[in-house]
């Protein structure tokens, strides 16, 4: 048997885009697992979020990160200083884009981010499975083509697999030979902990609707890992009363449905039963205090505790 002479290559690549271009669903389908949480509405995903893919040929380190977007709320300037770490030092750049609709100005400002970047990038046009007529494809890549000029093109489908094994090949030619700086089994640096306070703010952007979205965190106070359970406390912060009603539900529907579902994949994700309480809680303008986002990032995940009236799931 004539053994692989190939050398083996590694590097980092991120992942960006305006939001809801499919980019935390590209991350869980290269990889093979669901990292990323996913939902319809804009700006789900609010940190990068780590995803390795470990070849016999290569170690494919992956970036997803936030939308890009502009306001002038302090979590959002957070989540586009994210966005601009981000894009440093990358050997690959993956910008995503909806090719299932024409090219609009939060497709702009995404190119504007990524312009002055020294990595090549990567125009990926996802959702092919949504595009009705195959043949608005060219027209879509050549407005692309007219703002900047990348190094490769990919129509893709995220959701179904059409066009990753190309990608994935593509990015790892572009990749300089290198060590495995992972080992073969390691996914993410993400703790459970924020793994499973993002699978219930899955839950909650899937199940509810109006202004509920933007307005949610998820912070877990309480982690009891035992032999066979783990037991855990969550807390779901909202920045209005009426928010946190429309959570809840009638008769605490609301509230244990989103409890459910987020235990059953906390569940396949700790491999073990899990006893998951949920708290509701009040905390206006969440998204404007330095503590308070402090506390729900992963890199701390220590919660916070805020003098706010708790409901408690049912």
């Amino acid at each position: 048997m004539q053994e692989n002479t190939n050398p083996f290559r590694s590097g980092f690549v991120s992942i960006a885009g305006r939001p809801n271009a499919g980019k935390s669903t590209l991350l869980n389908a290269l990889v093979g697992d669901k990292l990323a949480i996913i939902s319809e509405k804009p700006q789900t995903t609010r940190t990068t979020v780590q995803g390795v893919l470990t070849l016999p040929q290569a170690q494919i380190i992956f970036l997803d990160t936030p939308g890009i977007h502009k306001s002038s709320a302090l979590i959002n300037k957070r989540m586009m200083e994210a966005v601009r770490g981000a894009l440093q030092d990358r050997d690959v750049i993956l910008l995503v884009a909806d090719c299932s609709v024409p090219l609009n100005d939060q497709d702009r400002e995404a190119i504007e981010a990524i312009k002055g970047v020294t990595a090549p990038v990567f125009l990926v046009l996802n959702k092919m499975d949504r595009l009705e007529h195959k043949t608005h494809m060219l027209p879509r890549l050549e407005d692309y083509q007219a703002l900047y000029d990348f190094a490769e093109y990919f129509p893709i489908s995220a959701m179904t697999g059409q066009g990753l094994e190309a990608l994935r090949d593509a990015v790892i030619a572009r990749l300089p030979e290198g060590p495995q700086y992972f080992p073969s089994d390691y996914l993410t640096d993400q703790p459970e902990r924020f793994l499973a306070a993002e699978l219930i703010r899955e839950k909650i952007l899937q199940e509810t609707r109006q202004e509920v979205p933007h307005s949610v965190a998820v912070l877990i106070e309480n982690w009891e890992d035992t032999p066979k359970l783990v037991r855990i406390g969550a807390v779901i912060y909202v920045e209005r009363a009426g928010q946190k009603g429309i959570i809840i539900g009638a008769k605490g529907a609301m509230l244990k449905t989103v409890g459910t579902l987020a235990r059953q994949e906390i569940e396949a994700l700790l491999s073990k039963k899990v006893f998951l309480e949920l708290f509701v809680k009040v905390s206006p303008e969440w998204r404007e205090s330095p503590q308070f986002l402090d506390a729900i990032d992963w890199r701390s995940m220590h919660g916070a505790k805020l003098s706010v009236d708790p409901e408690k799931t049912p």
